[in-house]
């Protein structure tokens, strides 16, 4: 059985590296005056040295970023990081696992976070250094508490009871601090999700900076950010484009399997190559767990709402090396709409593989269905023939009692891992996702009513099935190099993806009666027609594409992260080759807790729009341009930020007045859309006890001088918060929130002329409210309270020229076991 030691040989003038040597051959009595005499010319001491005159020093702590995997080499980098010395043999870390560290740690408890769960415990030296020792049976309590986990997507943030993230990695593929990340990046993390019972997707974008939800109707809405329809999504970094005429999973999807919400606003092409601005939205599922773990949720609700979620994770062998996770969910939920219900079936599935000693192998899968009756297509018209506000109740229901928009999603996926001796990290991401639907709609939305007689009014019919199948795959390295003396980092990849996208579209038989009789008696009760094919649509979308990313150490307090893509596109009639996509920001260091930055990105949209020439004009291209300053604080625990963005649309298909050589509408290239605006968030801990998360934005967006994305507000306010209680009300948690939206307007038919009116919608406040009370470790009751105050409000959609209500009062009532 042979010795390692892992030991740093400090070189002035030169870098740093770790020797792997054999016991006795640098004993600790030798090593450490040379260890020393190396602390003493980099300006720091060892944890193990104390200060003369017999007072401690205080521990220093520095910034981690190690990923989960095999201990062994995780142990050699930190060892490398710390610059000391620590001593385990082979046989202690064969087969054994870490899950990593992130954010800033003194050093006995970044050990501690490093070993956690491997039995092994870290036993200072008396001259400076560590040996490792396993954890006697006898004290089991010694055992350090697991409180974070991370991977090479940034930190796991479920069991961790905390509102904000420690690191991660949707920006770059780096894995970064939030104040390392040189753009504006918001998580809605576990804790968030489950204080306030945020199941689905619009549960979470009500939460998040910087977002507003526009509703088109039950089954769709839409995300804007900085003047954009947010389309571009990711699956564990994996990107997918939204298709948001022909609605299909993306923003009905539940909660119950996602670890966190991660939402990078700006242009993000470097990991998305094509798409919109605006953002992205980059969900990350949960992973196993290396303890047995459980909990299994009843719930119900306000309007005949039940819900029930099981989730069991933990080792499926003995020693740890395959690890699983499993979480099913099913919500059967009524609606304040007549005849509205919508039945919800979640199961996912994910199982981690240790195959060699730094290889590990992810293979899952998740399902889920969306199948509601009584579907709205539409909203309600704004105004009635005369032009006056057409207010019906926050119940009425336009769409038919038949009339529906299911939506599924299937996933297949496996990752590859190699943990290499050099601290470099090579993984391999495969995806195959469809998102489907089948919607047969009918609904009371055209038109506009008569009071007189409630005339005016017919119905939108139609049937569309359709899928789009994608598969996609991301192979990426990443790890340090040294450079003029420095530590630098370095992420290079590559990546493809193939959309398909059928669909199949009906139209009702011929004579089938479309009118509405009374708008005002309107109860859906109409037949189904007799559905006769119409179209059909097939679209292939390739795209390939290679990045590179890095991190440059210039100076301690002084970081600049370059990066670029190379992209291909080909659609059905367009073809784009050698698209050039930049990254660039820059970091400072005011002190250890407070950073400012400035960055660029950006990303392109190919169009096939032709000028008169015939020639497809250039992509979109979409430029943010943002500086900023951010705080970490509490040990990363309570992370803030402040920033000012400016986001520049180029190459806007505008009309040109001419035809193209075919006979079509030709257009020119002109500037589009600017935003300019400002975010502040802070997010995480105040106190041990006191969770919030909260957020101020301001944007205006302009098209040729006017303001645009007028249907989301130019200021937004959001606040959510919780407390632990103590003493008598030990095991009580009590909570609140509100979200205050500016005015919005938009351009709306007009009965009266025929022509158009601005209507602007009075901005409104939302309030909530949360308790849960613990009963033990394993039992805890929660009570969540949406609209406190039953706000009456409502959005609107000008292109349908339709608004739809928020939704009224409602109470949750939810029980938890877990084992």
């Amino acid at each position: 059985m042979s010795v390692r030691t892992s030991r740093i040989n400090s070189r002035i003038g030169g870098g740093s590296r770790y020797d792997v040597q054999a016991a006795g051959a640098g004993r600790p009595g030798r090593v450490l005056p040379w260890l020393l005499c190396a602390a003493l010319l980099a300006g720091w001491t060892p944890n193990a040295v104390r200060a003369q005159e017999g007072r401690a020093a205080p521990e220093a702590r520095q910034s981690w970023h190690i990923a989960a995997g095999p201990l062994a080499p995780a142990l050699r980098q930190f060892a490398s990081g710390a610059n000391l010395l620590l001593t385990f043999t082979a046989d202690q870390t064969s087969g054994k696992t870490t899950r990593g560290l992130q954010g800033e740690y003194a050093v006995p408890e970044a050990l501690a976070q490093l070993l956690a769960g491997t039995g092994l415990s870290a036993e200072p030296l008396p001259r400076g250094g560590y040996v490792l020792r396993p954890v006697p049976r006898a004290e089991p309590a010694q055992l350090a508490p697991i409180s974070v986990t991370a991977n090479q997507l940034g930190e796991i943030t479920d069991g961790t009871g905390s509102y904000t993230t420690g690191a991660l990695a949707t920006a770059t593929r780096l894995v970064l601090t939030p104040r390392e990340t040189p753009q504006s990046v918001s998580v809605v993390t576990r804790q968030e999700m489950e204080d306030f019972n945020l199941t689905s997707i619009d549960d979470v974008m009500a939460h998040m900076p910087g977002v507003n939800i526009v509703t088109y109707d039950s089954e769709r809405t839409e995300y804007y950010s900085r003047g954009f329809a947010i389309q571009n999504f990711q699956y564990d970094g994996i990107p997918m484009m939204r298709d948001s005429a022909y609605s299909a999973g993306n923003t009905l999807s539940d909660m119950a399997i996602y670890d966190r919400v991660e939402v990078l606003r700006g242009a993000t092409g470097l990991l998305n190559g094509s798409g919109y601005p605006g953002a992205t939205i980059n969900l990350i599922r949960k992973k196993p767990t290396y303890d047995f773990q459980g909990h299994i949720t009843g719930g119900a609700g306000t309007r005949d709402n039940y819900r029930g979620e099981l989730d069991v994770s933990g080792p499926l062998n003995k020693n740890g090396t395959v690890r699983g996770r499993a979480v099913a969910a099913h919500q059967d939920k009524h609606s304040h709409l007549d005849h509205y219900e919508r039945q919800t079936d979640v199961f996912y599935g994910i199982v981690e593989m240790d195959v060699a000693e730094n290889t590990m192998l992810t293979l899952g899968a998740d399902y889920q269905n969306n199948d509601p009756t009584g579907s709205t297509w539409g909203g309600i018209p704004i105004y009635d023939v005369n032009g006056n506000f057409n207010k019906r109740s926050r119940s009425f229901n336009n769409g038919a009692r038949w009339s529906t928009w299911e939506q599924y999603t299937r996933t297949v996926f496996g990752t590859l891992e190699h943990y290499f001796d050099n601290e470099w990290i090579a993984k391999l991401q495969l995806n195959h996702q469809i998102n489907g639907y089948d919607a047969a709609l009918g609904a009371a939305a055209s038109g506009n009513p008569d009071p007189a007689d409630g005339s005016g009014i017919g119905m939108w019919t139609g049937k569309y099935v359709g899928k789009t199948r994608s598969n996609a795959a991301d192979l990426y390295a990443s790890g340090p190099f040294q450079l003029f003396g420095r530590r630098h980092e370095l992420v290079v990849g590559g990546s493809i993806n193939k959309r398909t996208w059928t669909n199949k579209g009906y139209g009702p038989e011929a004579g089938y009666d479309t009118s509405v009789g009374d708008y005002y008696d309107w109860d859906g009760n109409v037949p189904e027609p007799d559905w006769q094919y119409s179209y059909g649509n097939r679209e292939v979308t390739r795209e390939r594409g290679a990045y590179l990313t890095s991190r440059f150490n210039l100076r301690d307090d002084l970081k600049l992260i370059t990066g670029a893509r190379v992209s291909d596109y080909k659609g059905e009639s367009i073809k784009e080759s050698g698209v050039v996509v930049p990254l660039v920001g820059l970091i400072y260091d005011l002190h250890n807790n407070v950073s400012v930055y400035g960055s660029y990105s950006g990303i392109f949209m190919p169009q096939s729009k032709q000028d008169e020439q015939g020639q497809t004009i250039d992509p979109l291209e979409g430029n943010n341009y943002e500086v900023g300053i951010k705080g970490a604080f509490f040990a990363n625990r309570l992370n803030a930020s402040l920033a000012y963005f400016r986001l520049e649309q180029d190459n806007y298909g505008e009309e040109s007045g001419g035809t193209t050589p075919s006979g079509g509408v030709a257009y020119r290239a002109v500037d589009g859309v600017e935003t300019k605006g400002y975010e502040l968030e802070l997010a995480g801990a105040l106190t041990p006890r006191w969770d919030l998360h909260a957020s101020f934005t301001h944007k205006v967006a302009r098209q040729d001088g006017d303001k645009v994305d007028t249907l989301s507000p130019e200021n937004q306010f959001r606040l959510y918060t919780t407390y632990e209680l103590s003493g008598a009300f030990d095991g009580l948690t009590v909570g609140g929130g509100a979200r205050w939206m500016d005015k919005t307007w938009g351009d709306v038919s007009y009965p009266p002329n025929g022509g158009t009116i601005k209507h602007t919608v009075d901005d409104y406040w939302v309030v909530d409210a949360m308790a849960s009370y613990r009963f033990n470790d394993r039992l805890t009751a929660s009570l969540k309270v949406n609209n406190l105050l039953d706000e009456e409000y409502y959005t609107i959609f000008s292109w349908y020229s339709t608004y739809t209500w928020g939704e009224p009062r409602n109470v949750d009532l939810s029980l938890t076991y877990r084992f």
